[in-house]
């Protein structure tokens, strides 16, 4: 990886007409954005389908895109649908943050009409991806066919013979919902079809796409329903034990995240087929990806499943380098990106130097007035990735008022600031110390070139209710900032060819 910098912007964030990002001309018109600010990359966040809490880490499926992310206007292009048609789509939506209770009531149902406008199913093309697809589509396509005519809920409440796939029910369910099974596989068609277009057209200008995938699967998913063999379920379809942390000093009863294990037995008997499969569709849609909880392969931690806390939960020994040596055999080079925040082991960073791949180092972390911090730009390696913050965390701007005094000027002595300045320019001083560090590549938020407060926050971790809903709004990302960021990339040295 070359010396360079990149954006964060997940593509929900986006302005559009339609009350959340997507492939429209906007996508289109960042990407050029990106290019005159001298950027060589656009990190977004993971592209599933989304189910209640909004979270693109808890999809229903791992190899499906999100149908919202379906460009409206290019439906109309097609004929499939009329400017009338979205303009419906619009009403009750907000410029500034998504509105999913809005998209939920109305987007399917347009996406039904483009659907039964199509007559895909004798396009050759949509044929041959349904073709190529096989080994996920049919099975993600009747599983959403048969959640929606059960009113959302969860598979793990389903009736045995389909929780539990006996093939008369399979044969039986599928000849019943044949039509909303169609509809979900043309959903996959247009989301690819259309995300092929616009990372092509991104590539094309020198800009290359990072993704970003959660290490686990939701647990009601395609993914689980279709494959239970792959995870610690009983011989009844049930989660014995669920990933998540230990308590620590953030949190007296630790992390329950009620995601479910992955057999790694299974996985290994099977010559881990299964992840080389999901690690080839991320690279069709990615040019590098992020992995989430790396250190979940060197060692998860198991709660027994149906505890309330994280508090009883125990060590397990992940794949370790097995699982990428296989990748790696099989897909070739693993342009790859750890997680690896948090408290790490001996053993997991032995993993992360044998596996080759940068780490992350965030800036928001570094400066701790009790002690020495790894993510004071000192410490960085070259293969590394800098961030002043991520998605779970605050915008830089609003960050600085969270700081105790102590820490701030932990803060302003580092950056050799005598004293407090405003909050704007302290925040341009944080992208600064990231882009002058010797870490290979840097990625700042959207929001911190804007120096938004949290109100523009993507997610706080572990809560409900005002997260993933941030929106750009259309015309800030200006040709000025951009050739604000483009000379203070230059200046850093992460300009392709200069």
């Amino acid at each position: 990886m070359k010396r360079s910098s990149g954006i964060l912007l997940p593509v929900t964030s986006l302005p559009s007409r339609y009350g959340i990002g997507c492939f429209d001309r906007s996508a289109y018109d960042f990407v050029d954005q990106l290019v005159k600010a001298g950027q060589a990359y656009w990190q977004i966040l993971p592209m599933g389908p989304t189910g209640y809490g909004d979270s693109p880490y808890q999809a229903f499926s791992t190899f499906a895109g999100n149908p919202y992310f379906i460009s409206l206007d290019e439906l109309t292009k097609k004929g499939y649908l009329t400017e009338q048609d979205c303009q419906r789509a619009a009403e009750g939506t907000d410029e500034k943050y998504i509105r999913y209770d809005v998209l939920y009531e109305k987007r399917f149902a347009l996406l039904k009409r483009a659907y039964a406008n199509s007559g895909i199913e004798s396009d050759s093309d949509y044929n041959t991806f349904v073709q190529e697809n096989a080994d996920w589509l049919p099975d993600y396509a009747l599983f959403m066919a048969i959640k929606d005519s059960k009113k959302g809920q969860s598979y793990l409440e389903w009736e045995e013979d389909i929780r539990l796939r006996h093939s008369d029910a399979m044969v039986a369910y599928r000849n019943k919902l044949i039509d909303d099974v169609n509809f979900y596989q043309f959903l996959q068609y247009e989301f690819a079809r259309q995300w092929k277009a616009l990372k092509t057209y991104a590539n094309q200008k020198g800009v290359s796409i990072i993704g970003d995938i959660p290490i686990y699967v939701a647990l009601d998913s395609a993914d689980t329903w279709a494959h239970p063999e792959l995870f610690q379920f009983d011989e009844q379809g049930q989660p014995i034990g669920v990933a998540g942390c230990p308590p620590d000093a953030f949190s007296a009863t630790g992390q329950l995240w009620g995601n479910p294990l992955y057999d790694w037995e299974e996985h290994k008997r099977q010559g881990y087929a299964w992840w080389v499969a999901r690690i080839r569709n991320c690279y069709r849609w990615y040019d590098i990806v992020r992995i989430d909880h790396f250190r979940g392969f060197d060692e998860y931690y198991a709660i027994p499943y149906g505890d309330k806390t994280a508090e009883f939960g125990r060590w397990e020994p992940g794949p370790g380098m097995e699982l990428f040596r296989v990748l790696s055999e099989e897909l070739g080079e693993l342009p790859i990106i750890a997680e690896d925040l948090g408290f790490l082991t001996d053993s997991v960073r032995k993993l992360l130097a044998d596996s080759g791949f940068p780490g992350m180092k965030v800036l928001q972390f570094a400066f701790d007035s009790r002690e020495d911090s790894d993510y004071l730009p000192y410490h960085y390696d070259k293969n590394s990735v800098v961030y002043t913050g991520t998605h779970d965390n605050a915008t830089t701007y609003g960050w600085w008022d969270e700081l105790t005094k102590e820490d701030k000027d932990v803060a302003l002595r580092y950056m050799n600031r005598g004293k407090w300045t405003s909050r704007k320019k302290l925040t341009w001083d944080m992208i600064c110390l990231a882009m002058s560090s010797v870490s290979d590549l840097c990625i700042i938020p959207m929001q911190d070139y804007l120096c938004l407060p949290n109100s523009a926050r993507i997610n706080t971790p572990s809560t409900l209710g005002f997260n993933w809903q941030w929106r750009l709004q259309r015309g800030k990302f200006t040709d000025e900032l951009c050739e604000k960021i483009r000379r203070m990339t230059k200046l850093y040295g992460r300009i392709k060819g200069q």
